[in-house]
């Protein structure tokens, strides 16, 4: 029989829901926005002490990167959510054949991307129509970012399997040590170096390897299921069919968000790189708020996981409803608050007025309906909990990206300005949520409300 880690992990099958979200949510959250601080931090650097130039070519590579990597990422959604459910359903050899298959795929996966990344990186960015003033700077950003892309995957599959089981506040601990190192040699390499965005990267990468070193240490130290042993990494092909099965739909949907986003960024290369700079501060500001919400969809991911695992289909609703509550709750105040210290969280990153400007036009429009996001990836979360991926990779790639896309064609070609660009970002979220939500009543009605009925019927 295993041991377990009980002060670590979390039995999200019993107990009140709506405050064991958020102590699970809240390590998350705080990693995530941690991560975002030290990102910001390269912008910044980059920005105070490297120029307009090399702030857009860090700004510009964003949505480049999340396309290439987010089909392997998509991946370690599958493997977050088997070992949910395994652990719900106390299946515990399948646990074990999960972690060893999901550390040895994100190594080979890793060692992909960084050869992709590298041979891609050009001709990607000339497609986008990078400036001339930018593509050097951007493609060796984005090269020396893919040597690391092993120890990335590394770590983002390792902290899948500790999420998995509730334990939320050791990835808290590992990026804050990383995050650290990497805003110290961001300082030595670009403020005392002098290596630009040369630096930057090499700094992120440098701080990647020290997270997952230390994410995949916690793994060989914890007993139990999760316990990951070196000798038997091996790659299980049922597991794996399984967290292709879940996680390669969450690769294509986020890929393809990502690509809706080139195409955008594309259109924003359009008006020169001072809109460029301050559009990449205003992400990067937007991004706080992306992530305290995206929380909650990893929460509903994990929580649905394992409730279905252990058969309990109420507190797999009520677990959706709690995430919703938080979400928006976290939105619309962090919306609000971005909007109204908007210019001074944008001088930060610039001291140019024609930049701070331009970014304020990106926060005004997206900012205050921000929340509209976070309930869409709730319901995404939702859906791919309850072992259904396909369907809201469809959903999604139809209401938000060719959505997007179309609008970029259409409207944005009738009235070519930064607003009308941004505004496809709202209405999109608003209907893929919409959809979102009535096929995953259909699928409950008809599938899980019916079977869950049925097993209680014969236990009676």
């Amino acid at each position: 029989m295993f041991k377990t880690n009980a002060h670590r992990t979390m039995d999200m099958t019993e107990g009140p829901l709506m405050r064991k979200v958020l102590i699970f949510a809240l390590p998350i959250m705080l990693s995530g926005i941690l991560q975002l601080v030290f990102n910001a931090a390269d912008t910044i650097v980059v920005g105070r002490f490297s120029g307009n130039e090399a702030l857009a070519a860090v700004g510009s590579v964003g949505s480049l990167n999340n396309m290439i990597v987010s089909l392997f990422i998509g991946l370690s959604v599958g493997v977050n959510v088997l070992v949910a459910r395994y652990t719900g359903a106390r299946e515990h050899a399948k646990v074990s054949r999960t972690v060893h298959t999901a550390v040895l795929i994100s190594l080979i996966g890793g060692a992909m991307l960084t050869v992709i990344g590298c041979v891609a990186a050009r001709p990607l960015l000339q497609l986008m129509g990078s400036p001339e003033d930018v593509i050097d700077l951007a493609v060796l950003y984005v090269r020396i970012l893919f040597v690391g892309m092993p120890v990335q995957m590394l770590y983002n599959f390792s902290a899948a399997v500790l999420r998995a089981v509730g334990d939320t506040k050791r990835p808290l601990y590992f990026l804050t040590i990383a995050g650290v190192i990497n805003v110290v040699l961001n300082l030595i390499f670009v403020v005392f170096f002098h290596m630009s965005v040369a630096g930057v990267a090499l700094a992120t990468i440098i701080s990647q390897a020290v997270s997952a070193a230390l994410v995949v240490h916690s793994l060989m130290l914890m007993e139990g299921p999760t316990h990951l042993n070196l000798r038997k990494l091996g790659v299980d092909l049922p597991i794996l069919r399984e967290i292709i099965r879940i996680g390669l739909p969450a690769g294509i949907q986020s890929s393809v968000f990502s690509l809706s986003n080139v195409v955008i960024q594309s259109s924003v290369n359009s008006f020169g790189s001072i809109v460029i700079a301050g559009n990449s501060a205003a992400a990067n500001v937007g991004n706080f708020i992306y992530q305290a919400m995206n929380t909650f969809q990893q929460a509903v991911t994990c929580f649905a996981g394992q409730n279905i695992g252990a058969r309990k289909p109420m507190r797999i609703i009520t677990s959706i409803k709690a995430c919703m509550v938080w979400a928006v709750g976290f939105g619309l105040t962090l919306g609000i608050a971005a909007c109204v210290f908007g210019r001074q969280l944008l001088a930060l990153y610039s001291a140019d007025p024609a930049v701070i400007e331009a970014g304020l036009e990106r926060l005004y429009v997206m900012c205050i309906p921000y929340f509209l996001c976070g309930i869409m990836d709730v319901m995404t979360g939702a859906l791919r909990g309850i072992g259904y991926s396909i369907l809201p990779m469809c959903v999604s790639i139809l209401g938000a990206c060719v959505f997007r896309i179309f609008w970029v064609m259409t409207v944005f070609a009738a009235f070519p300005t930064m607003f009308v660009l941004m505004l496809s970002y709202p209405v999109s979220w608003a209907l893929t949520f919409i959809v979102l939500v009535i096929f995953f009543r259909l699928i409950w009605k008809r599938r899980f409300l019916q079977e869950f009925t049925a097993e209680e019927l014969a236990r009676r």
